[in-house]
């Protein structure tokens, strides 16, 4: 996620600017709720989406968006331990979500044919965190924030 090389790092086809599926997605904070496990996809390991897997711990309010978000608590602790997020970043784990499951295809089939097999392990640099843990896409940031 945020502590992995930025964008400068990523080789010019895999660049975060790619990625403008999430920013576009169309789902609702009613969508989660407490206690759900979700993935924030990050990146792509082994040829395959890769991310951060939380738990969904209470609403709260998404600043960079001014919309309804969530709060999310990381499993593995650490200084960013609870982080907030757009509903939009995330996709459900803990159960079987068609819309989710869409989203992921999308991603995949967007993000996995301009990476080339055998190239390891990297965060895209699609987010980044704000001063208050706030967790925003970089399609998502205005000035600013």
């Amino acid at each position: 996620m945020p502590d992995a090389p930025g964008p400068s790092h990523i080789p010019a086809a895999w660049r975060p600017s790619l990625e403008t599926l999430t920013a576009r997605r169309d789902i609702t904070h009613a969508h989660f709720t407490p206690g759900d496990t979700v993935v924030i996809p990050t990146g792509v390991a082994d040829g395959r989406l890769s991310g951060d897997v939380m738990t969904i711990v209470a609403p709260s309010w998404h600043t960079p968006t001014d919309e309804d978000g969530w709060r999310l608590r990381n499993p593995k602790g650490g200084d960013r331990t609870f982080i907030t997020a757009h509903p939009r970043y995330m996709i459900h784990l803990s159960r079987h979500c068609p819309d989710c499951l869409i989203h992921r295809r999308a991603l995949e089939d967007y993000v996995l044919p301009k990476v080339p097999l055998g190239s390891g392990s990297f965060d895209c640099g699609w987010y980044s965190l704000t001063h208050l843990n706030q967790l925003i896409h970089v399609h998502d940031a205005r000035g600013g924030r």
